[in-house]
């Protein structure tokens, strides 16, 4: 899918799962859906995505997969710029911080992340770059 066509049907996704409170948009691929608002480090505007997420305590865990491209998704370079960001799960808003996963972490939660969705483990193959595992922990 081109990057284009990505980020519109992104934006349809976010507007139609906030205007809901999440009844429309909030499964996809079996899984659970949020909507995660960043600022951009660029603009300083607020750019807002939906995706998977798994719970894992009383955090929220999802993945800078971008389908599998060589670069990182914009929102996870924004959250490297400014850890903060606001996630929505259905009509609950709510500030976080994030972090990435690394070592023994990281590898539980990605296994969990395969099991969840097959698509993550041959998004890992098209890539070089390892994908994050990020931690959304609400403040």
């Amino acid at each position: 899918m081109r990057n284009g066509t990505a980020k519109f049907l992104s934006r349809v996704h976010s507007v139609l799962y906030r205007i809901t409170s999440g009844v429309l948009g909030r499964r996809l691929v079996d899984n659970d859906m949020l909507l995660l608002t960043t600022t951009g480090r660029h603009t300083g505007e607020a750019h807002t995505v939906p995706l998977l997420y798994l719970s894992d305590d009383d955090r929220y865990v999802v993945f800078a997969s971008w389908g599998g491209r060589a670069q990182h998704p914009e929102w996870y370079l924004n959250l490297l710029a400014d850890a903060q960001g606001v996630v929505q799960v259905r009509s609950q808003r709510m500030p976080v911080r994030s972090m990435t996963a690394e070592g023994d972490e990281r590898e539980r939660l990605w296994g969990r992340a395969e099991t969840a969705y097959s698509g993550y483990a041959e998004y890992q193959t098209r890539t070089d770059r390892q994908i994050p595992v990020v931690l959304l922990v609400p403040d």
